[in-house]
């Protein structure tokens, strides 16, 4: 339904060019664009969850050079295993595979991926609103999600914002399938749900919205009919991957990505940290206390005028999202990417929430916002001087590890180190590189230790030293001096 208030906000009598483009939401979307290409062509070194990046650029990568079946996707901390893993369905990282494929590898193709898919997503995001409320409430709305957490997860190596954005290309094809008919823009619904929920499964939480349709009769029953049978379609999908696929990975290889809880077992976790939780939603989504505070103030305004279909939708998808986030556990409360599914209803509510002001005031409110949303994430921009080194790690494996070798690298749990080593094996803290557990690994197959010396010391004294420098020690692993030792390497052979 059409919100009463339609003046745009600029003066009629404006004629410039900047006002002209100034009204066009496709204006903003391409200056964000190219914003962010500031720093595109970075590995992934930035502060904020750099070892999910690695991840996914290592799955792409091991598409390049391992086997291209999207149905296996692969890590290279397994060890001896295939590194097959049960994570989510490897649209994102096939995409980046199929650019590496023509042009040869490089760390940056997701960003540039994730960044084009984004903004069409944002687009599509304004379209959309565009069939329910004014153009002011739709561009309003468009601006914010711009501006939110999606402005730098949508440059990230990461299939958050790449996930959303499908769904959300997916409604606005929904929206057109009811408006006109055309089976082109169903079959586009279809494959962009169905992306978007296997690239991503929270992503499905705004299909709550479908729950409604058999109510909208101002659309044609058919049609109606016709969408619920594609939406079904697409959720079929996801729930094949993830419900019969995934645990048939995890059976056969046993490696997962993530650990699903019981919604009981699941609030327990957050609970003591319900600080953490509630702060995904008041600052983490939209980046700008500003920004809640619209949001929280569009509620009210939604109710006031009693949008009964609107505050049905916005109520459906909280639920199903809140169930998420419980599904999720602390993982939820600790990692501030997984609020990005519900983000655009917080942009939503908050672009309503402005609709208490006078429109010059609300579009200065929301300069405010922008400005406070992106400076606090510009930051994140940048790779860290500090961790500059880990750039060097290939070169050094060239020159002194073969390309098989499995290695023994003390990363910790992330994956960046080994990712950027560009070899296999185990990545580890410092303190679980005790002799044993390194004589442990040499029976599976480990001939080379890594230690990146900024993260500590490991007992390398049994190893024979190959390269030292200021970042990193390179020790040949099972290379025991005296006939004694060389007969245990054979018998580890």
């Amino acid at each position: 339904m059409k919100s009463s208030s339609s003046n745009s906000g600029f003066s009629a009598g404006e004629s410039s060019l900047f006002s002209r483009l100034a009204r066009d939401v496709r204006f903003w979307i391409v200056l964000a664009f190219l914003i962010r290409l500031i720093g595109i062509t970075e590995a992934p070194l930035e502060m904020g969850h750099n070892w999910r990046q690695a991840l996914t650029a290592m799955i792409a990568r091991n598409f390049l050079q391992i086997e291209a079946q999207i149905l296996y996707p692969r890590i290279d901390m397994a060890g001896e295993g295939s590194g097959i893993i049960g994570a989510e369905f490897p649209l994102f990282n096939y995409l980046i595979y199929l650019f590496a494929e023509a042009f040869g590898y490089s760390h940056w193709y997701g960003r540039l991926i994730n960044l084009a898919v984004s903004s069409f997503g944002v687009y599509s995001f304004y379209a959309l609103l565009r069939s329910h409320f004014s153009r002011q409430i739709a561009m309003r709305a468009a601006l914010l999600l711009l501006c939110s957490i999606w402005f730098s997860f949508s440059r990230k190596i990461m299939p958050d914002t790449f996930s959303v954005a499908l769904v959300i290309m997916g409604l606005h094809a929904a929206q057109l399938y009811l408006e006109r008919g055309r089976f082109l823009h169903l079959i586009l619904c279809c494959s962009a749900l169905a992306g978007g929920m296997l690239s991503k499964i929270p992503a499905a939480a705004l299909l709550a919205v479908f729950v409604l349709l058999p109510f909208a009769r101002q659309w044609p029953a058919d049609r109606r009919l016709w969408l619920l049978g594609a939406v079904g379609l697409a959720a079929a999908s996801a729930v094949l991957w993830y419900f019969h696929w995934v645990p048939e990975l995890i059976a056969r290889h046993g490696y997962r990505l993530y650990f699903p809880k019981g919604l009981a077992e699941g609030w327990r976790e957050i609970l003591p940290l319900f600080d953490l939780y509630a702060k995904k939603f008041y600052f983490s989504g939209l980046n700008s206390y500003l920004a809640f505070g619209a949001a929280v103030a569009g509620a009210f305004w939604a109710i006031r005028k009693r949008h009964k279909a609107i505050l049905a939708a916005l109520l459906l998808v909280s639920l199903v999202f809140i169930a998420f986030t419980a599904k999720t556990g602390a993982v939820f409360a600790t990692h501030n990417y997984y609020i990005i599914p519900f983000v655009p209803v917080l942009a939503l509510l908050a672009a309503l929430g402005l609709e208490w002001l006078s429109p010059k005031v609300a579009w200065a409110l929301l300069g405010l916002i922008a400005i406070e949303s992106t400076l606090n994430q510009w930051h994140d921009f940048f790779p860290r001087e500090d961790q500059m080194h880990k750039l060097r790690l290939e070169g050094l494996m060239d020159e002194f590890v073969e390309p098989e070798a499995l290695i023994v690298i003390n990363g910790g749990p992330s994956p960046q180190e080994i990712y950027f080593a560009n070899r296999r094996g185990w990545t580890l803290d410092v303190e679980d590189m005790d002799e044993n557990r390194l004589d442990s690994l040499c029976t599976h197959g480990a001939r080379y230790l890594i230690i990146n010396r900024h993260r500590g010391e490991a007992a390398g004294g049994q190893h024979t030293l190959l390269s030292e420098d200021v970042d990193y020690r390179i020790y040949r692993m099972c290379d025991r001096s005296g006939i004694f030792g060389r007969l245990g390497f054979v018998l580890l052979e």
